[in-house]
This record gives structure tokens, C-alpha cells and sequence, in this order.
């Protein structure tokens, strides 16, 4: 009888899945991943870079004989279709949500027959999950967050990210836009509108770039945004937060519960004085 082992070389399209499959103890099967990987750091240093976001190396992935290639969501369909037309198995998420996420998880997981150490590692972050809602549902004001994943244009928080400023006691100010997949469906194009909705708490996390604080508090108008005045002005490095597995439910929600808590309890330090 044929024993069930899974996919024995697999190429992470995104970080994400590296990640996890080191968590789960399963790095020995990974023979390619992205460009972009820093978690964990080891990775780099292990495994050879195939792919940017946007764009891989087929030729190169096609030589290392992958029996399951690992991508995310439609941004990655062009790659995903010239792998499938070499006959290679690919498997693209598309998780936007915690719940999404969680399920991502538990799929890769199972896919590589490591369901006992997935569901022992996905209880411990839903554990922490429940434990910083209980502690924020103990604060006793909440802060309007502005969480920008990009400056020109500005774009707003992503489904997950919502959804974990919410976890963390904070207010998203742009939810009716965090419903929605695409950067380019959650563009804010009137920047006035942001100035409207004052936010006490001003998160930046431009994907592939460093924030740059200044820059915003210099944009025309912004003098009269609360968190601005008081310069609550922050930097949650992407690959924490815009990575759409464990890393966001782990240092990126301790990460937003730093920034909430104290603001909150009033012992927030400016990181920038407009």
C-alpha cells in the first residue's frame, strides 16, 4: 500500500508558506522560494531564490523538478498558468481574512501530512488571538487607526490587517474599504477624507519600503490630524503585518497591540515630533 507522504519538493511562490513550513518542521521538503522571503532568516541562507511577487524564474523552478509549487492569490495567475502549461502542480491561496488564514494554514498542513503539529501550533495562536481581545475589550477608549500599505496613491488597510487592528482594540478608519481584495479597489482617492475621519493612531507599512514619518506629516492639511499632533506616527515593517500567515497572527498582532495599548492607557511615545 502506498504511503502518504505529500508533495517532497515545494517551491513558495510568497513567504508566508515558507514560514509556516518551517514552523511546522517541515523545511527539508522546500527547494525554492521568493525573493522577498526574510522569514525565517534561515531561509535565505538555505534555500535558492526563484520569484519576486510579480514575477519568477521558470526556467529555474522548472529545473528543480517541484512536485507542488505554493502560490498566493490572482496576482500570481500568470505565473501560476506558465507552470501549469509545463505540467507542474500548483496550488494558489487566496486568504484575506484571520479565518481565511487559519484555514490556509491547516490545508498546508495536511498537505504535508503534519496535521498533528499544524493543529497543536494553530491552537496556540488562536489562543493569543483570544487572549488580546480580551485584554482589549478591558480598554477603556479605542483609537481611530489610519494603517497605510501604501503612500502614492494612498492605499488603506487590507482585510487581515482590519481585522487585526480590531483584535487589538483599535477602530479601522476605512473599513468599508478593507472588504475589498484588490490595492487598487482600496486606493483613497480624496487624501481630505482621511484628514476627516482623524485618526488617533497613524500606521505605516508601504510594501517593499521603508515608511518614511516625515513624509507624511508634511502632506498639506495633515497638521490638523490628531495623531499627527500628537506624533503618533508609526512603522509596522511589512513582512509583519502584510504577509497573510503567521507572521500577522503573531509579531504583527503583538505589533499593533504595542501601538493600541499604550495610546490607550495614555504612555505612547511620539516616534515623530511634527
Amino acid at each position: 500500500m502506498h504511503t502518504l507522504k505529500g508533495p517532497q519538493r515545494i517551491v513558495c511562490l510568497t513567504e508566508e508558506t515558507t514560514e509556516w513550513l518551517y514552523l511546522l518542521g517541515e523545511e527539508h521538503r522546500i527547494v525554492g522560494i521568493s525573493g522577498y522571503t526574510v522569514r525565517p532568516k534561515r531561509a535565505r541562507l538555505e534555500k535558492p531564490k526563484v520569484s519576486a511577487f510579480l514575477s519568477a524564474k521558470i526556467d529555474q523552478i522548472l529545473d528543480l523538478k517541484p512536485d507542488c509549487v505554493f502560490g498566493f492569490s490572482d496576482l500570481q495567475a500568470d505565473i501560476a498558468a506558465q507552470l501549469i502549461r509545463h505540467g507542474i502542480q500548483v496550488t494558489v491561496f487566496n486568504q484575506r481574512s484571520i479565518p481565511e488564514i487559519l484555514d490556509m494554514l491547516f490545508q498546508v498542513a495536511s498537505m504535508v501530512n503534519a496535521q498533528a503539529r499544524g493543529l497543536e501550533l494553530l491552537g496556540e495562536m488562536q489562543r493569543a488571538l483570544d487572549t488580546v481581545v480580551a485584554e482589549s475589550a478591558r480598554l477603556h477608549r479605542q483609537p481611530k487607526v489610519y494603517f497605510e500599505e501604501w503612500d502614492t496613491p494612498a492605499i488603506s488597510a487590507i482585510q487581515w490587517v482590519s481585522e487585526l487592528i480590531t483584535v487589538a482594540g483599535g477602530v479601522d478608519i476605512f473599513p468599508e474599504l478593507a472588504r475589498e481584495s484588490l490595492g487598487k479597489n482600496r486606493i483613497i482617492a480624496n487624501t481630505g477624507d482621511i484628514i476627516a475621519r482623524q485618526p488617533d493612531l497613524i500606521i505605516g507599512s508601504w510594501c517593499g519600503k521603508k515608511f518614511r514619518p516625515e513624509q507624511v506629516v508634511a502632506r498639506p492639511g495633515w497638521g490638523a490630524v490628531p495623531a499627527v499632533q500628537a506624533g503618533h506616527v508609526y512603522e509596522i515593517k511589512s513582512p509583519l503585518i502584510l504577509q497573510p500567515g503567521p507572521a500577522c497572527l503573531t509579531d504583527g498582532l503583538q505589533a499593533l497591540k504595542n501601538l493600541i495599548h499604550a495610546w490607550a492607557y495614555g504612555t505612547l511615545k511620539p516616534y515623530h515630533t511634527p
